[in-house]
């Protein structure tokens, strides 16, 4: 029996209509998925006897997908089931996200799930190299797309964000704990548009794992809301790594960027 511990998003849907076995649906408190209705939801402060929870129903496996934030935590919340993971919990919370979820898979593994990764059960959502889209990059798209893989490279070591956005040879954002929906939201004025600001259209967000980065979890993920953002932020396209970056809904998601005018780009990985 596999448990979907699903965050805010379409993803876990996704996920889950591709499981033989319709899973067990979790949720952390505060981050409920669109669609699914959680059969359990569970606190930080409360790890333990969730992990217990599971054990009893008979589940061996866990998947994570969707998008949490990190939560604030009630120390007098903690129940005695959580007690001893506290001192692992706190160092998560004190780690950047990369290293904080490297600490969270150790937990589940601790109490003896196996953690898969949502590209294990849904590999249609990694495309193969190329550009599937009517709009291709120009050279001035690869240029911009080479100076924010540049930034993503020299940031992979701190573990800040898996997007950057260049445009006319210049950074003009880098994704942090708000994630790319934020940060892509962050160009846009008052009015929903490419903010004044930055200047004439154009740019391109470029989005990939971090260096190292453990693929069973927080897996980079577009989908349509992506596409919309990045048009409405004025971008000519989108760059992601083949087999890297997760697609919700490829064939919509490139008819999407078709209609818009954009590009994606799935670049191969570089060594």
């Amino acid at each position: 029996m596999l448990a979907l511990i699903s965050g805010t998003g379409e993803l876990p849907t996704r996920v889950a209509s591709r499981l033989r076995q319709w899973p067990i649906v979790c949720a952390l408190d505060g981050f409920p998925p669109d669609e699914l209705i959680p059969e359990l939801t569970f606190r930080l402060e409360t790890l333990g006897t969730f992990l217990r929870a599971l054990a009893e129903r008979g589940v061996h496996e866990v998947c994570f997908a969707g998008a949490i934030r990190r939560p604030d935590v009630d120390v007098s919340a903690i129940d005695q089931a959580t007690a001893p993971l506290v001192p692992k919990l706190l160092a998560a919370l004190g780690e950047g996200d990369d290293a904080a979820l490297r600490i969270v898979i150790g937990i589940f593994e601790a109490a003896g799930f196996v953690v898969r990764g949502v590209d294990e059960i849904v590999q249609d959502f990694l495309l193969p190299a190329g550009v599937p889209t009517q709009t291709h990059p120009t050279q001035a798209d690869r240029d911009d797309a080479e100076r924010a893989l540049l930034v993503l490279s020299a940031l992979a070591p701190v573990d800040v964000g898996q997007a950057c956005i260049a445009a006319h040879g210049q950074v003009i954002a880098i994704e942090t704990m708000g994630g790319t929906d934020f940060m892509l939201d962050g160009l846009l004025a008052r009015d929903g548009k490419r903010h004044p600001r930055l200047g004439k259209p154009g740019g391109v967000l470029v989005k990939l794992p971090k260096r190292g980065q453990d693929r069973r979890i927080d897996l980079p993920t577009i989908g349509l809301p992506t596409i919309d953002r990045a048009a409405r932020a004025g971008l000519n396209g989108l760059v992601i790594e083949a087999r890297g970056v997760m697609v919700v809904n490829p064939p919509q998601v490139i008819a999407a960027a078709d209609k818009a005018g954009m590009f994606l780009w799935v670049a191969e990985a570089k060594s």
